[in-house]
């Protein structure tokens, strides 16, 4: 099973930055920083600060998908929701896989990866602040658009490596970042197309609907509602 949540408590490591201070216990040795992907002609130490926030954003994702899954009234959404955020549970299991496979540490959190996770957290917050206080229509917008924000900055970091990938050498550490990025970047591909054209599916159909004229529907309507949109 993938970490989630790194922490002190399951060996993650991170660098001391302006505002932050790290146990020196967990802190990552600039010798040891430096010598990842020393020999293979790219800026190594920045590489794995990229790889820690690719993979603090997937699993920022996992979180945001189960909560989402959860809170979803719509059988259809609910079932895209849990199979994309199996996927990406698969995705973070990939990358721990490539940064071992090519001598870094899984458990490396960097200051990229930081502030990765503090927006994503926003991302998710912001999809509880009006529960309650709108329509189920628009709360399962809110949710949706969060999902297509977050898919977005996913499929972006998998064409980056994809690019990554194209100047290294050949060889095993080559062979790693390819198998990862041709096993994930075609999900990410469906990921976010599902989630922009049904987001742009919502949208128009509210649009079409007359707010007051649905005013007194019951949850059971709105729910057969949104379903017929997406069907």
């Amino acid at each position: 099973m993938p970490i989630l949540n790194p922490t002190a408590a399951t060996g993650a490591r991170t660098m001391p930055a302006e505002m932050t201070y790290v146990d020196p216990a967990r802190r990552m040795p600039d010798a040891e920083a430096a010598e990842f992907l020393a020999d293979t002609g790219i800026n190594g130490p920045f590489v794995a600060d990229l790889l820690s926030d690719v993979l603090a954003h997937e699993r920022c994702g996992v979180q945001l998908y189960r909560s989402v899954a959860a809170r979803t009234n719509n059988p259809v959404l609910k079932e895209q929701y849990e199979h994309f955020g199996d996927e990406t549970v698969g995705h973070v299991e990939i990358l721990e896989d490539l940064i071992a496979r090519v001598g870094g540490d899984p458990g490396y959190v960097s200051p990229a990866a930081r502030a990765t996770a503090k927006a994503d957290t926003g991302l998710l917050e912001s999809t509880f602040l009006l529960t309650g206080s709108i329509d189920l229509m628009t709360q399962e917008l809110v949710m949706l658009e969060a999902v297509m924000l977050a898919e977005a900055k996913d499929h972006a970091n998998w064409t980056a490596l994809a690019r990554v990938t194209e100047l290294l050498a050949e060889g095993e550490v080559r062979d790693a970042f390819a198998d990862a990025v041709v096993r994930v970047e075609p999900q990410e591909d469906e990921h976010l197309g599902w989630a922009t054209e049904t987001r742009t599916k919502l949208v128009v159909a509210q649009a079409r609907s007359k707010a007051l004229q649905h005013a007194g529907e019951t949850m059971e309507k709105v729910v057969a509602r949104i379903k017929s949109w997406l069907d």
